[in-house]
Order: C-alpha cells, then structure tokens, then sequence
C-alpha cells in the first residue's frame, strides 16, 4: 500500500530543512533556510510557510506536514517550550501557527523523537516492539519506542538518555544532574578526553582529535584513539545497562554523527554490556547502527503528519 505524501520540518540551529516525504524516500531536494537569518519567530514561520505553500502546488496530495525541533516541546499543544541553539522560541505556538499559515494539519514534536519514529517505522528499528533509540552529535538525545508505539511521557519529556547520570560523584549536568552522560561522550567532550589521553602519555594531540579524526586515527592503527573510543563505549554502556535493565528492549538503535565510527563504537559497546547485562536483558537484544543519517529528522517528522491523513 503506497506511503501517504507529508511535508517533513526538520528545524535546527543552522538551518530549517524541508522536504516532501513518502514514507522514508525524499521526493524533493531538501530546502535550507538558514534559521540565523532570521530574528524571532514570525519572519521564519512566515519564510517557512513560503516554501510548503510553493510545496503544495506540486504536490496536491500532501496530507499534512510535521516539525521536528531540537527542544522541549508540548506534543498535545504544539507549542515549543524551548529551543536548543535558538533564543527566543519560548512558549510559541508553532504547530497551530504553521497550521493556519498553510491550511495543512500539522504535527510537532522533538527531533530525538523523530529520528525513534523514522528508524522504528522505516529503517534499523522495524520489526521491533521495544526500541531505545540514541542520537550521539553535539550532546545526547533519545527516543523510546514502547509497545509499538513512541512513548513520550506525562509532559512529553521522556528518552533524554542524554541527562542521565553515570556518575554521582561526576561533571556537574545542565540541571544539576551529575554525570549527565552527555558530558562525557558530546563532541566536543570526546575531543577533549581525547587530547587528555594523549598528554597523559606524553604524546602530541594530534590536531584534528575530534570524534571524526580520531576515528580515522583508529582505523589507521593509533592505539590512544582506539582507547578513546573504547571509553567512549564504556560510558554509553553504562548508560545504556541502566537503561535496558529497566525497560527490557528488543533493540537498541544509535545514530548521530558520533555512530559513523561504525565498529569502532559498536564493537567495545556490545561487550561492555554483555559483561553487565542478565541473559535474559542481553540474548534477544540487537544493537545496531541507525540507518538514516542527517534526513531521519525529516523522514520521522514527516511520518507523523502522514499518520494525520
């Protein structure tokens, strides 16, 4: 049965993406708008109304669109309580506002959220009842996929694996919550612990000592590298032990520019757990890479609004 045709929103601190969608294919070029462009909210809604009106008259069968934000949001209101990167977005009725805009039915929800819905739904996560899905990029975002459907909490702020302690005793957290995993194993805080393995050795730090670089590193044989993403593994298994230990997965899904490492991560994380985790957590459960990369925002996002049609 053919995939109902949605307009998918993918909103980030860079760029505001938008694409025509049928089930996981793209059927558009992905529009950019640069969200830097604009101050506040009105003259970007107003520039991103423009390009899904234009949208509509090539595709008459569109059936709604969906907006994925990096933030805090209310599913049921569609209003954005936050936005991470963005200033002014607090308490604006998005969704409604997009609606009447462009005469669509429209659907908002966080960015971690439909990047869980596009691999449940479509990509490594199908077939699955119980998914745990993890973004690894700037910080730490998650998605969890409950009984066949996204669960999102009582105020819609479920799966921030990324806020979770590892550490009680550790780095202090955005919320006061020490040893927020995402302290340990964001970009950035991976090339720092990286550059801190070098120096304790005595070595260089080599210049490009980000996730990407050092992965390149570690594929050409650099053994602090490997340790590096060796720790890395061992952080986000902690988390993850917690986490499955408590919700009992199928599968584990991770994306995010960090997951490019491939085996390097995926290798080290699937022991670490093995060695924590009770047969009957860890026998059935597959751990495997995303499949979509930068378009699962827009995939997920748009995903939900066909659900509308």
């Amino acid at each position: 049965m053919k995939n109902p045709q949605a307009i998918g929103i993918d909103f980030g601190g860079t760029s505001v993406k938008v694409a025509v969608v049928e089930g996981s294919e793209l059927l558009t070029d992905v529009h950019r708008i640069p969200t830097q462009d604009f101050v506040g909210p009105d003259p970007l809604i107003a520039a991103i109304t423009d390009v899904v009106n234009e949208l509509k008259g090539s595709f008459p069968d569109l059936v709604g669109i969906g907006i994925g934000v990096p933030g805090a949001v209310n599913y049921s209101t569609g209003v954005t309580y936050n936005l991470t990167n963005v200033g002014g977005w607090s308490n604006v009725p998005l969704r409604d506002k997009l609606a009447e805009m462009t005469g669509m039915p429209t659907v908002l929800d966080n960015d971690a959220n439909c990047m869980a819905f596009a691999e449940w739904k479509f990509g490594a996560g199908q077939g699955f009842h119980n998914v745990v899905c993890v973004t690894l990029g700037t910080g730490v975002g998650g998605g969890l996929i409950l009984n066949d459907s996204l669960y999102r909490g009582s105020n819609y702020a479920a799966g921030e694996i990324g806020q979770m302690s590892i550490d009680h005793d550790g780095v202090e957290g955005p919320y006061g919550n020490s040893g927020a995993l995402e302290r340990y194993i964001g970009n950035r805080q991976i090339g720092e612990m990286a550059a801190r393995m070098y120096e304790e050795k005595g070595l260089p730090v080599p210049e490009d000592h980000s996730p990407e670089g050092l992965a390149t590193l570690a594929r050409a044989g650099d053994e602090v590298a490997r340790e590096a993403w060796s720790m890395v593994a061992y952080y986000l298994g902690s988390n993850l032990m917690s986490t499955i230990y408590l919700l009992n997965p199928d599968a584990i899904v991770i994306g995010g520019g960090v997951s490019y490492a491939g085996e390097l991560l995926f290798n080290p994380l699937k022991r670490r757990l093995e060695e924590t985790l009770t047969k009957e957590c860890f026998d059935h459960l597959t751990v495997v890479n995303a499949r979509f990369g930068n378009t699962a925002g827009i995939i997920g996002c748009s995903a939900m609004a066909a659900e509308l049609g």
